[in-house]
């Protein structure tokens, strides 16, 4: 499509997608795709991932793969959108070399994440270069693709700011190569995990998007309900109550209507309503189960050969700007 916009959005292999993975990026993604308004460029953030765990590497490779096949299962379409590996494409890397000449290290410093993850990540050697420029290879990975928009919930539309700044400072120092990007709002549902804290492999408490049933099943049972709720007869308040916005999720309307209702009146126990949302949520699921477990029987390695093409595809459109960006620092020579 001529002056289709383009969008663009990494994340890290940390393995399988979970519900919160999911409504917080991977399904606005399928959407955006599906939407047939963009040209969409998704990529799994391996760099990034070694800014904050490059002393233990092992398990990037086989994170990368599930993390790919989940993305795949839910509906990702390698001939809709460009699907590719960071670290597979080195314009990344001299992009991100030539935005850190010119990005005062205040701006950096600044940056609300940086003071918070290191004060959340004590146990790790955080005074690191890669650490600190992480900003700096993330304008990057969206500048590479002149990307116009960038699909994020609304509280993290700052996150953006710094990008905008370093992309306006090279565009006045150069000439104006790349557009600002702009942040593409997208809704994204709040997605606590089992015990009520944010959904995340570090608590344990996460519900695989294409995890078995019975371990489906297992954790929803084990979910908190309405603290204040110690006896069956006792009303219960959805409200504070962790399975709810489940229902709200997975359930159809009608059903939350009932749902909520029922809890507070106390027509309905926690078990009850836990073995509805089991039934709903599995049903929703089954589709990205049958789907993954078709990819892995496939008799070629298909996330090899989407992250292949993809790589190959992302390459083409990041060199030609970085043909632009050597032009317009005075690197290369005059034809």
């Amino acid at each position: 499509m001529t002056g289709e916009k383009i969008v663009l959005s990494g994340l890290r292999p940390t393995g399988r997608v979970h519900l919160g993975n999911y409504f917080g990026a991977v399904k606005n993604w399928v959407d955006l795709q599906n939407s047939g308004q963009y040209r969409c460029f998704f990529f799994v953030a391996d760099l990034h991932a070694l800014t904050t765990d490059y002393a233990d590497t092992a398990a990037l490779a086989a994170n990368t793969r599930e993390a790919v096949l989940d993305w795949l299962a839910v509906g990702l379409d390698p001939a809709r959108s460009t699907i590719f590996l960071q670290s597979r494409v080195p314009q990344h890397a001299e992009l991100s070399l030539y935005f850190s000449m010119i990005t005062p290290l205040g701006w950096l410093e600044r940056v609300p994440t940086y003071k918070d993850q290191i004060e959340q990540l004590r146990s790790r050697d955080l005074a690191t270069y890669g650490f600190l420029g992480y900003p700096v290879l993330q304008t990057a990975d969206i500048a590479i693709y002149r990307a116009d928009l960038v699909p994020v919930g609304e509280d993290q539309a700052s996150h953006l700011e710094i990008c905008r700044e370093i992309v306006r400072r090279f565009n006045g120092l150069y000439g104006g190569i790349f557009p600002e990007p702009k942040a593409l709002f997208t809704p994204t549902p709040k997605v606590n995990g089992i015990d009520g804290r944010k959904m995340s492999k570090s608590y344990g408490n996460t519900i695989g998007i294409t995890e078995a049933a019975d371990s489906v099943r297992e954790k929803v049972m084990a979910m908190v309900t309405d603290p204040a709720r110690a006896r069956r007869s006792d009303p219960g308040n959805p409200d504070n109550c962790n399975l709810f916005p489940f229902h709200v999720l997975y359930s159809p309307p009608e059903e939350v209507e009932v749902v909520d209702v029922e809890c507070r009146t106390a027509a309905r126990g926690c078990v009850d309503c836990k073995k509805h949302l089991i039934r709903n949520l599995n049903a929703a699921l089954e589709p990205f189960r049958q789907k993954r477990a078709d990819l892995l029987a496939a008799p070629k390695d298909v996330v090899r050969e989407v992250l292949h093409e993809g790589d190959a595809a992302a390459r083409v459109a990041a060199e030609a700007t970085m043909e632009k960006v050597r032009a317009a620092v005075k690197l290369s020579p005059e034809p």
